[in-house]
């Protein structure tokens, strides 16, 4: 059974950003990214622990997908049944913030 997918204000942002940025050279690039994202993240809902923990963080709980250049990090919470989108993060921008 797959989780609840909830999304943080701040990874909402993330995404808007990025397909925007994107979408200016190349709007097919752009939607081809936004669903491989959601891609992405469902199969994390599906399969919360097969992505390995965000390594700046001493948390099992966090986690991320990653889908080059781009970190998709999440937050699992197994009690309340969901995942928590934290961050969209390009990997050329150092250490996420979250």
């Amino acid at each position: 059974m797959a989780l609840r997918i909830i999304w943080t204000e701040s990874a909402s942002q993330d995404l808007k950003d990025i397909v925007l940025f994107i979408a200016q050279d190349n709007k097919n690039a752009a939607v081809n990214l936004a669903r491989k994202v959601f891609e992405h993240i469902e199969k994390a809902a599906q399969m919360p622990q097969s992505n390995r923990m965000v390594p700046e963080k001493d948390d099992e709980s966090i986690r991320e997908a990653i889908l080059k250049p781009y970190r998709i990090i999440y937050q699992v919470d197994p009690v309340r049944e969901i995942i928590t989108v934290l961050r969209i993060w390009h990997g050329f921008r150092g250490s996420p913030q979250f």
